[in-house]
C-alpha cells in the first residue's frame, strides 16, 4: 500500500507517520526529514532551501525521495506540487490520500510553540507535550526550537502551501483517493480515524 500525508506545516503528519509506521511498518517517506538529517548532497542541498522557507526544485526532491523508496510507502508531506504528482504517479500506485485539516491561526499557534528532539526529530507542542520539559521522550535528547519556525517563515510556508500543494487535493479526488481528518482532534483521536480510512482501503 502507498498513502500520501498532506496538510499545512503543523498539522501533526509527522507524529501520525510516525505511528502509521509503527503500525503498518510502511516505508517513511519525508523529503522535509531527509533534508533535517543531513548526510548525502541531497540530503544537503534539501537542507538549504528548507532554511529559506523555500520548494525544493521537483528534480532536487525525485531525487531523493526515489533514492529512499521501499515496497510500501507513506509519503509524509509529500508530493507538494503538480508536477510532483505526476512524476510520483510514473513510480507507485497511491492507494489512499489522507488531508489532516487544519486553519492557518491553529497552524500558527502551533509552530510557535513547537519543540524538536536534537537527537532522533521528534516533536512536541501544546497537544503533545514531554513529560519532562526540554527532554525528549523517546531518546533522552535536548528540545530544542526548529530554525524554520520563525513567525515569517510560518507564513511563508502557510503560502506555499495554499498555492503550491492544496490544489493537489483536487488532482487526487476524482480517483477517490482522499479522505479528510480533522486535524484539531487529539493525536489519538486523529490516529484511529486514520486507521479506519486505511483499512477501509486495505
Amino acid at each position: 500500500m502507498n498513502i500520501i500525508l498532506l496538510g499545512p506545516p503543523g498539522s501533526g503528519k509527522g507524529t501520525q507517520a510516525e505511528l502509521l509506521y509503527q503500525k503498518y511498518g510502511l516505508t517513511h517517506i519525508s523529503p522535509g526529514e531527509l533534508g533535517r538529517r543531513g548526510g548525502d548532497e541531497l540530503a544537503k542541498k534539501m537542507l538549504t532551501y528548507m532554511r529559506k522557507g523555500e520548494l525544493a526544485p521537483s528534480m532536487l526532491v525525485m531525487k531523493l525521495v526515489q533514492k529512499n523508496l521501499g515496497e510500501h510507502n507513506l509519503f509524509d508531506g509529500f508530493p507538494r506540487s503538480l508536477d510532483q504528482a505526476e512524476e510520483l504517479d510514473q513510480n507507485v500506485v497511491i492507494d489512499l490520500v489522507l488531508e489532516l485539516g487544519l486553519s492557518d491561526p491553529e497552524v500558527i499557534k502551533r509552530l510557535s510553540s513547537r519543540l524538536e528532539c536534537m537527537k532522533c526529530k521528534a516533536s512536541y507542542g501544546p497537544a503533545h507535550k514531554p513529560k519532562k520539559a526540554g527532554v525528549c521522550d523517546l531518546c533522552g535528547g535536548e528540545l530544542v526550537k526548529r530554525k524554520d519556525d520563525t513567525p515569517e517563515l510560518i507564513r511563508k510556508r502557510l503560502e506555499t502551501y495554499h498555492d503550491e500543494t492544496e490544489p493537489l487535493l483536487e488532482y487526487y479526488r476524482p480517483r477517490n483517493l482522499v479522505y479528510t481528518v480533522n486535524g484539531n482532534n487529539t493525536v489519538k483521536e486523529v490516529f484511529k480515524e486514520i486507521v479506519r480510512a486505511v483499512e477501509a482501503r486495505s
